[in-house]
């Protein structure tokens, strides 16, 4: 299901994406209208001191208000929103302070990890899967479907992590990307540039294919280095 908040469709190129609830029954209604909120957050598609309430979400996502009031407070738990009494939630804003420490533990944790990765080798359909959403990140990126971009960029460091059986490195690393905020995709996309970084993803899965960790921390890097960088509209050294 793909629903926006100003009734745009998945493919247009707008200054605000689809919000979409994840697909499977398994996952919970709560878990699902929450990630969704999760990767808008992190796309930059809701902003900063935008007050969110359950009945309109409700009405976008076509599901009841319970489940988004839940969601909600599950958000507000994690910092990335604040409850105004009898409103709803606000957006809490990321500092650049906070945005850079976000940077430096996520450092600490995936570029190692990442190496270990390439050079440790996975299961050859946990590759083949991996090089699937790389370029499925390329083509969402070509037509400006942020979330979804969030959505594919998540699953694939995330996947590719738990490879590692590392499973509180991937908690909190799933945890201190929901606290990016990527304000910077909607210019890159106006610019066409978003395709270019990427591509990157592709070099992430060579590098595994390739048995390279110095390849990979190399690419990791970059990959993270846009962080604070061109994704968070600045400029990169």
């Amino acid at each position: 299901m793909a629903v926006s908040l100003n009734g745009q469709s998945p493919g247009d190129k707008g200054t605000r994406g689809p919000l979409r609830l994840e697909k499977g029954h398994s996952i919970p209604l709560r878990e699902q209208v929450a990630n969704s909120l999760r990767h808008a957050l992190v796309a930059g598609d809701l902003e900063p001191g935008q007050v969110l309430t359950a009945p309109v979400l409700a009405t976008e996502f076509g599901v009841s208000a319970t489940p988004v009031r839940e969601a909600m407070l599950d958000l507000a738990t994690e910092g990335h929103v604040s409850p105004i009494r009898y409103k709803g939630y606000r957006v809490v804003e990321i500092s650049p302070d906070t945005r850079a420490n976000i940077l430096q533990l996520r450092s600490l944790i995936e570029i190692p990890l990442m190496a270990q990765v390439a050079r440790d080798g996975v299961e050859p359909e946990v590759l083949e899967h991996a090089a699937h959403i790389a370029q499925r990140s390329i083509d969402v990126a070509q037509y400006g479907e942020l979330v979804e971009f969030i959505r594919l960029d998540m699953e694939l460091h995330l996947g590719l992590l738990e490879t590692t059986g590392n499973d509180i490195a991937v908690r909190h690393v799933r945890s201190l990307r929901y606290m990016s905020r990527l304000t910077g995709l909607k210019d890159l996309v106006a610019t066409g540039q978003l395709t270019h970084t990427a591509q990157e993803h592709l070099q992430l899965v060579d590098a595994i294919r390739n048995g390279d960790p110095e390849a990979m921390e190399a690419v990791m890097t970059r990959h993270l280095g846009h962080i604070s960088g061109v994704w968070a509209g600045s400029g990169e050294d």
